[in-house]
């Protein structure tokens, strides 16, 4: 958690800061095995060197990046949970409940799906 402090302390509120440490430790807490990463200015989580998920911030939201094949595969639960989304993010504004359902099924997908990945990104 320590290396996400500068993401953490960036955030413009105390509940924004709330949320986002929720997350992170839920994800250390179900995912323990995942390495921790800040990569262009955004928390990331990785598995063996590959890029599993990533988070970052603005105004109204935080986004979730899990890459474009990932989103493509839950699109429709991403939709159902109430989140916005583009081919390689979906939004999660900060009035929004959290699915961490959703956000679980996420991250075990990339790390069953890039288990044999030698690369940060899928080819």
């Amino acid at each position: 958690m320590d290396l996400f402090k500068a993401f953490l302390d960036s955030l413009e509120t105390d509940s924004q800061r709330a949320t986002m440490t929720q997350v992170f430790q839920w994800a250390q807490d179900i995912f323990p095995q995942l390495d921790t990463t800040v990569k262009w200015n955004q928390p990331m989580y990785t598995d063996h060197g590959t890029f599993i998920i990533a988070f970052s911030k603005a105004k109204q939201h935080f986004s979730v990046a899990p890459e474009a094949k990932t989103m493509a595969h839950f699109s429709e639960r991403i939709a159902n949970a109430g989140y916005t989304q583009t081919n390689n993010l979906f939004k999660i504004k900060w009035t929004q409940d959290i699915d961490f359902n959703l956000l679980q099924d996420i991250i075990q997908f990339n790390i069953d799906d890039k288990q044999n990945c030698d690369t940060f990104w899928r080819k």
